[in-house]
């Protein structure tokens, strides 16, 4: 959400859990667990075909149409992942085009998604960045979303850096 530097203290204070919750995948400090469990006031969850997965508008958009999709379970930012979660950021990424398709947003060749890397992570919950028309991004936007930065990776090329890691096991 928030671009590089630009962790405040409450919204670091809400996602410093970096572990998986608690024994059910659920951290109530976290921010992001208590939107996937409607325990938020005020956020809107998109339809989403997906149980596990939940679909919001960013807080602070940086493209017209500029959505989270965040797993139901608590997990740790996109540096913790292993090559068997492949297939859920792959899940992740069609909820996301879904979900713009649903939002009259038809041009899947002007999207950016993916991750911020850690450090640069506002709130340790996984989620993907979906953005769109990507031709529109902001100033700031650009910068933060930027591809083949220190601070972002789109979805694409997590997937390549974990299929490289699974080639290398």
């Amino acid at each position: 959400m928030a671009g590089p530097g630009a962790v405040g203290a409450a919204a670091a204070a809400e996602g410093s859990q970096g572990g998986n919750g608690g024994r059910d995948g659920y951290d109530g400090k976290c921010v992001f667990c208590r939107i996937a469990r409607r325990e938020e006031p005020g956020t809107a969850l998109l339809p989403c075909e997906d149980e596990d997965l939940v679909c919001f508008r960013d807080i602070k958009p940086g493209a017209p149409h500029h959505y989270l999709v965040v797993p139901v379970q608590h997990m740790g930012n996109c540096k913790t992942l292993r090559p068997e979660h492949i297939p859920l950021v792959r899940r992740m990424m069609e909820v996301g085009k879904a979900v713009l398709q649903k939002n009259n947003f038809n041009d899947l060749n002007d999207v950016r998604m993916g991750f911020h890397w850690p450090p640069f992570c506002s709130i340790a919950h996984l989620h993907l960045h979906v953005l769109a028309p990507a031709s529109q991004l902001g100033f700031l936007s650009r910068i933060y979303y930027r591809i083949n930065s220190y601070w972002f990776i789109t979805a694409e090329q997590l997937i390549e850096r974990l299929q490289t890691e699974n080639a290398a096991s």
